[in-house]
């Protein structure tokens, strides 16, 4: 049998909130995206700062790993098209299935991208106001040469299913290429990509990492973001940015996971400032980036290259910089 609460026991009410302390209006965001045992990729990198934020995370496991790939050996399952569609199905029937955000990265199955974009498409439905967050990781660029990490036939879904439903997207440079069957050798050329990027669908485009140029010296890494909204008038009002951030010497995974999630939130608080929302998601990322790679050496040991392990991102540690990140990275109004 359970007991009473001491206060219901007592009759007592709860006492009314301070000035300040009233509840904030709940915003909810379903994350379809992968899960490690130990570390931060995927959900476990996304789920920790949009908390953090104030956002209340559904989290589906699109795989459930002992880590990430990146290590020698990995173990897990991965969840089928079938398997997600059940979970949906579960939520529905409960009537909790009400979103204001989705948010995808990493798939490897084309039959599983489709059913996610099913489930955006019911969502959307329901909430036209629902604002889809998509990373479509496809592939990267080594020594200037692209690849593809994920099979070939998802291309096409990304680019006639995916993207089109999409209202916010943070492609590399290698995927807004071959999302647009366009080369991007200049700043000018990154500009057209991204408005054909908008004309697929998106109203937001970050392209989050580019072999550009930078102004300031090949120790920075160029950044570049393009934001399309209607004005109160009708007229199409675009906003685009460029940042600069410094290189760090090491291979992170998760980054992208993180980057995300935290865009996600910033362009949620200063919707109409994509500037600002830029700013605060790679400060915070820089920092959480310097603070890892500090305490990865220092594991390490003087003159020793940190492994996979001790480059997890520190992600815990660096709360108070996801929460309210010191702005360090300015962006350059284009």
């Amino acid at each position: 049998m359970r007991r009473a609460a001491p206060q219901a026991a007592a009759g007592l009410r709860l006492a009314a909130p301070a000035p300040g302390m009233e509840e904030e209006e709940e915003c909810r965001v379903l994350s379809i995206q992968s899960h490690v045992v130990r570390g931060y990729v995927g959900n476990r990198a996304a789920a920790f700062p949009l908390q953090v934020l104030g956002f209340e995370i559904d989290t589906v496991n699109s795989v459930q790993f002992s880590n990430h790939t990146g290590y020698d050996h990995w173990k897990g399952q991965v969840l089928n098209s079938d398997e997600l569609h059940e979970l949906y199905e579960g939520l529905k029937l409960n009537n909790v299935n009400h979103y204001d955000y989705v948010l995808t990265g990493y798939t490897r199955d084309k039959s599983f991208l489709g059913m996610v974009v099913d489930i955006v498409q019911e969502l959307k439905q329901q909430n036209s106001n629902l604002v889809y967050v998509c990373d479509p990781v496809m592939g990267d660029k080594w020594s200037g040469e692209g690849c593809m990490y994920v099979p070939e036939d998802l291309l096409p879904v990304y680019k006639n299913k995916v993207v089109p439903v999409a209202d916010i997207i943070t492609p590399n440079q290698f995927e807004a290429e071959i999302l647009t069957g366009r080369k991007i050798h200049t700043e000018k050329e990154a500009i057209e990509v991204m408005d054909i990027l908008h004309n697929m669908g998106p109203e937001t485009v970050v392209i989050t990492s580019s072999d550009l140029q930078a102004p300031s010296g090949n120790d920075y890494l160029i950044a570049l973001g393009s934001q399309r909204r209607t004005a109160a008038n009708g007229t199409i009002v675009t906003q685009r940015i460029r940042m600069e951030s410094p290189k760090v010497d090491a291979v992170f995974v998760g980054t992208g996971d993180l980057f995300a999630a935290m865009l996600l939130a910033w362009t949620h608080k200063h919707p109409d400032n994509l500037k600002v929302a830029c700013e605060k998601t790679v400060s915070a990322m820089q920092h959480v980036l310097q603070r890892t790679i500090t305490c990865a050496k220092a594991q390490a040991g003087e003159g020793k290259k940190p492994n996979s392990a001790q480059l997890e991102l520190r992600m815990v540690q660096s709360k108070k910089d996801i929460e309210n990140p010191e702005i360090i990275i300015k962006a350059t109004v284009l």
